[in-house]
């Protein structure tokens, strides 16, 4: 991952709404949701989701899925592991076993 792509993914997500829907998508992983399943349990209009779900698809953390006349949206997780890798880069001065994935150490996927 570069420094442009790492950003506009930390850029989506320095927001409450969006870092609340790409949480709960990535709780839904692999399945996702649609739009109004979202919305719902977020308690958001449907166009200020939309506005969040445009950024966190910039940002490159969430895949679109056109089903029908819906979408189902997805929590892209190799695009967060690219990220955490990027911010974990050269960390614990080389000792990556100091520097191990912190869903790992909590049971986490």
């Amino acid at each position: 991952m570069d420094t442009n792509t790492a950003l506009a993914a930390l850029s989506a997500l320095a927001q409450p709404h969006r870092l609340a829907v790409f949480r709960w998508l990535v709780e839904r992983s692999p399945d996702g949701a649609f739009a109004g399943e979202i919305a719902e349990h977020l308690g958001l209009p449907g166009t200020t989701l939309s506005f969040h779900l445009k950024a966190l698809q910039q940002g490159a953390l969430i895949q679109p899925e056109p089903q029908g006349r819906h979408i189902r949206y997805r929590a892209d997780l190799d695009a967060v592991r690219g990220l955490l890798g990027y911010l974990t880069d050269n960390c614990c001065g080389g000792n990556a076993s100091l520097c191990e994935p912190v869903a790992s150490r909590s049971g986490g996927c």
